[in-house]
């Protein structure tokens, strides 16, 4: 297979390394982070093993996505490995139900070190305003503060503490180190003003600001579930229960008992349990959760239904095909839980900045310490000056010591770099989610920003542009001949024969509603048509050489024959008695949406081409009635990835739609590659993207959600960026109290969360349906 190395998706989506093919790709849940620094350090860690050829984590869903050779690492030293670095992993046998669970079991934890540091702190609340009013005798008010204030530091705040002690013993700083080192320095002035050092006592300042911390942990944890509903909404879309027939009776087991080859028993208005073959019955189905298609599909013996979709209509008799994980809703979760473990380059570039943000700020704090009790004055002058700018924001009245520990205090806390590592995993999360529920699995996170460089978009033309099976598109008739009695003689006989083109003329005639004929001595010439007699009478349909053979004069026909070649199509003489009496024409026609999304395309501005294997003039005929100008024709499947190639050298980035397994070379080729399917048939594993309609209206919605998505994850980290860049100089120079700092912190994160899950609302349907 000809590869082209695009960047990191490539890897991600063989699950190996160019030359070692034994690697596998496993994701996993990791719990105790607490900032993206978390997440690389991990990565780190496990990068460090011998047989570990990548690993991604993603801080905001809590997933590690890690390659590795099973010959030489096994998944207890990765998991060992985790749990050395101070932080716990699932089960490697966990499903996506066991994740959810944890999840809820992480908020209710959360929930509760919240409620408890509030209810430790509500003492402490009341103590600080008697103190204000003086009601409090001083003494007794700055030995109270520090008694109440230490529980909230030592009981909820304790997780704080054992995560930054772990953090700082591997040489590495999160998050939880800056509120450490921030309520531990508020903490001690307590202690120090109580020895009468001559310095203010923020001892309940360390108490609030922990109880704050905890309170943003708590709604980014709730954010963050929000952005993550996407494997929570399909989990609930499965059936929970099927019905079996059994020894001639129906009968409810839960969904876990069913077998491959089970009979189910699906009523209407019922969830079908879980992929199968229609045996008996007719009914529509509402396939939406699957193909994001809102009109229900017919669905009678022999066609295949996905399991979790609704049936509408008819009692159907279903026979399992796939059950448990193998089946296209289990399929789904695991690519969206792929997606949301890998990362997008410019990732790469905010990981960056935030594993150098902690020790940077750290050392940030310490030199505002310094600069204000070396300059303090200047300072106050700077701050009065810039409150002018922002007169919400005043200056604080403090002691020369007080103001350094301050000023110190309010840098450690308003710069935790959590916003920053929530900016892409949160859009990331919500996007593959929305492509989801539309049909569009997005399997290779970094798909999404090679896609807004897109120029040039290739599609394959069987069964991608066109409907992949003959139909009849002509029917003419010759002399006196009718077109129906024409058609309805050329079904009849054709009805005897199992070649592709004899079905699509009986498809055609069963659609009109024609009754066909009696048929005897009917005969296949192998290459020509067939014969027979229709009726009584002798009847000839096949191509001009059978024709010839049968001494059958053709004359009357000639124009309209030669008409109907120029358009690339193919064409069968029908003649009654050594008389021709009409002709059928027959192609691969164009899918009902395709003209309009390539028009659509155009409009967004790409470059449409088509690629195929038919002859210039067959192919010049289809891409003429598609609107697509450029045409590789003539292009065997060995050398479809060649011509990717070239076109990437001429027009850059390129994506290419195929069938996800003939088209695999190209798709592999392409920057970004589209299968293009339809239900538990579609080849997920095969390309970047996976569209689960089996039309063109999918890549242009594909192209918008990628465009949406990449639009967030760059507002999101603009905001993260001028954040920090607005409220750091604030707090060096004194204008932020502590504790609106702690709140502005956890307020960014929320924001950055919130701005995410606005993508559910974006429109990617395209404008032509």
């Amino acid at each position: 297979m000809a590869t082209r190395n695009t960047g990191p998706h490539r890897a991600e989506r063989t699950g190996a390394e160019p030359g070692r093919s034994a690697t596998r790709t496993m994701t996993l849940t990791v719990s105790g982070m607490s900032c993206a620094s978390c997440a690389r350090a991990i990565e780190h860690v496990l990068r460090d093993l011998d047989g570990v050829a990548d690993a991604s984590v993603n801080f905001a869903s809590e997933k590690l996505h890690v390659t590795y050779d099973p010959a030489r690492v096994s998944y207890k030293q990765i998991a060992s490995a985790v749990g050395r670095a101070g932080y716990g992993v699932a089960e490697e046998a966990a499903g996506a139900e066991e994740t959810q669970d944890e999840a809820l079991r992480h908020l209710r934890r959360t929930r509760r070190r919240l409620a408890m540091a509030w209810a430790l702190a509500g003492p402490l609340i009341a103590l600080m305003l008697l103190g204000a009013f003086h009601i409090v005798a001083e003494p007794v008010h700055e030995r109270l503060m520090v008694l109440l204030a230490l529980p909230v530091l030592l009981i909820p705040g304790r997780n704080t503490y054992a995560s930054a002690l772990k953090s700082m013993t591997r040489l590495s700083a999160n998050m939880d180190v800056l509120i450490a080192l921030g309520t531990g320095a508020a903490f001690a002035t307590g202690p120090l003003s109580l020895l009468k050092v001559g310095i203010a006592n923020y001892s309940g300042v360390a108490a609030m600001i922990m109880a704050f911390h905890l309170t943003g942990r708590y709604v980014d944890a709730s954010a963050r579930g929000r952005a993550s509903q996407a494997i929570r909404r399909l989990l609930e879309l499965g059936a929970k229960t099927a019905r079996l027939l059994r020894d001639g009776r129906e009968v409810d087991v839960p969904i876990s008992d069913v077998q491959v080859g089970d009979v189910m028993v699906v009523r209407p208005g019922e969830k079908v349990p879980t992929d199968g073959l229609v045996i008996g019955g007719e009914s529509s189905v509402d396939e939406s959760m699957a193909t994001g298609e809102s009109l229900p599909v017919t669905k009678r013996a022999g066609d295949p239904v996905i399991g979790a979709t609704v049936n509408q209509e008819g009692l159907l008799s279903v026979r399992a095909t796939r059950v448990g994980k193998d089946t296209f809703l289990s399929q789904v979760i695991r690519t969206v839980a792929e997606a949301q473990a890998s990362r997008v380059p410019v990732q790469a570039f905010a990981d960056r900045v935030t594993s150098y943000f902690v020790p940077a700020v750290v050392a940030l704090s310490a030199f505002t310490f310094a600069l204000w009790l070396v300059f303090q004055e200047p300072l106050r002058g700077v701050a009065q000056w810039a409150s002018g700018f922002l007169p919400w924001l005043q200056p604080q009245q403090l002691p020369a010591v007080s103001l350094a520990v301050f000023a110190a205090v309010a840098v450690m806390v308003i710069a935790c770099p959590c916003a920053l590592g929530l900016a892409t995993p949160t859009a990331l999360m919500v996007g593959s989610g929305k492509g989801a529920q539309n049909g569009i699995l997005i399997r290779c996170a970094a798909a999404i920003e090679l896609m807004k460089d897109v120029r040039v978009i290739v599609f394959d033309k069987t069964g991608t542009i066109t409907r992949g099976r003959p139909e009849v598109t002509d029917i003419v008739s010759v002399g006196d001949g009718e077109r129906a009695e024409a058609l309805r003689i050329a079904a009849s006989l054709e009805a005897s024969s199992e070649h592709p083109l004899a079905r699509a003329v009986v498809r055609k005639a069963q659609g009109e509603g024609t009754e066909l004929l009696e048929v005897t001595q009917f005969q296949a010439v192998a290459g020509q048509g067939v014969r027979g007699r229709v009726a009584g009478k002798s009847v000839l349909v096949g191509t001009r050489g059978l024709m010839a053979e049968e001494h059958v004069d053709c004359a009357a026909a000639e124009d309209a024959l030669r008409r109907l070649e120029a358009q690339a199509k193919t064409t069968m003489l029908i003649a009654v008695d050594g008389r021709v009496v009409g002709l059928l024409a027959l192609a691969d026609t164009l899918k009902d949406d395709s003209a309009g999304a390539v028009r659509e395309l155009r409009e967004m501005g790409l470059e449409v081409a088509m690629i195929t294997g038919d002859n210039e003039r067959t192919a010049r005929s289809i891409a003429r009635q598609a609107g697509i100008e450029r045409v590789l024709a003539n292009v065997l499947p060995d050398q479809k990835a060649a011509q990717i190639r070239q076109l990437q050298q001429e027009a850059g980035t390129v994506a290419m739609v195929g069938d996800g397994i003939n088209d695999a070379p190209a798709l592999a080729q392409a920057d970004v590659g589209m299968a293009l399917g339809t239900g538990t048939d579609v080849a997920i594993q095969s390309a970047d993207i996976t569209l689960v309609r089996g039309d063109l209206s999918a890549v242009i919605s594909a192209v918008k959600l990628s465009r949406a998505t990449f639009r967030k994850i760059k507002q999101n980290l603009f905001w993260a960026f001028f954040y920090n860049l607005l409220a750091i100089p604030a707090a060096m120079l004194g204008l932020l109290h502590p504790l609106i700092a702690e709140a502005a912190m956890a307020i960014s994160s929320v924001t950055v969360v919130t701005n995410s899950t606005l993508l559910e609302r974006a429109d990617i349907r395209p404008r032509h349906l």
